[in-house]
């Protein structure tokens, strides 16, 4: 798995978080896969307010307790919800430019850090990660590794929340089959690169994971996975926490 830090020159949408928050407006910010149509994503709603989130991500933000650790965490709406439910966290992105807009905004510990990098080694009660926080895992053989890390970032008793989403329904046949090759790579394996004005950042692997192989890894690895609550888009918040 990656343990980049992202450069300024290579962080589409660090740019964007950065000019909406500073001048309450930004371009467009644009998703390209090999497997998709290009696709865009609202800068608005990366700093939607705890009433304007899905239920899931509500949900996850009350069950977080103890230390935790908001993974991923771009303009920092999830720790600024947190820090006003009076819980403790700690912030870290990738994306140089996220993690200023993070600190100009109030979150109190803000860190440029990657979940993977092995000087990064804290203890939290809770990780979080959502937006579907499985993507950073990127592909299905990383799974071991990722269960693995948690294990060295969990305290005692710790656990994950992290929500995600079945791809399956992409491959949902006209008599309402699923039509899927077990002979390709897993299906939620998908590729991304974003663009930003002039900004085009590199290639990265993201992994949308259902429930059952979720489930299937977390036990090989020690951990036991709880299906929290689905929600209305073949997505999901699970609970990952060591089986002993």
């Amino acid at each position: 798995m990656h343990t980049d830090i992202l450069k300024k020159d290579k962080d589409p949408m660090g740019a964007a978080i950065a000019d909406f928050h500073r001048l309450g407006k930004a371009g467009r910010l644009r998703l390209f896969s090999s497997q998709f149509d290009e696709d865009e994503m609202p800068v608005k709603e990366l700093f939607r307010t705890f009433g304007q989130m899905p239920a899931l991500e509500r949900t996850a933000l009350r069950l977080a307790s103890g230390r935790i650790l908001d993974v991923g965490a771009g303009s920092g709406c999830h720790s600024l919800a947190l820090q006003d439910m009076g819980k403790e966290v700690c912030a870290i992105d990738i994306s140089p430019l996220s993690v200023e807009v993070m600190r100009e905004r109030g979150v109190r510990d803000a860190r440029l850090a990657n979940l993977f990098q092995p000087g990064f080694a804290e203890r939290f009660d809770t990780v979080l990660m959502l937006m579907n926080g499985s993507g950073i895992i990127g592909r299905i053989e990383n799974m071991p590794a990722f269960f693995d890390r948690m294990k060295q970032l969990l305290k005692p008793g710790g656990s994950v929340l992290m929500d995600s989403s079945d791809l399956s329904y992409l491959f949902e046949e006209e008599d309402g089959s699923i039509s899927i090759d077990l002979a390709d790579d897993y299906y939620g394996q998908v590729d991304f690169y974003m663009r930003y004005k002039d900004i085009l950042g590199d290639s990265f692997d993201w992994l949308y994971v259902d429930f059952d192989t979720l489930s299937l890894y977390a036990s090989s690895c020690g951990f036991r996975a709880e299906l929290v609550e689905e929600g209305e888009h073949f997505n999901y918040l699970a609970r990952l926490s060591l089986a002993f």
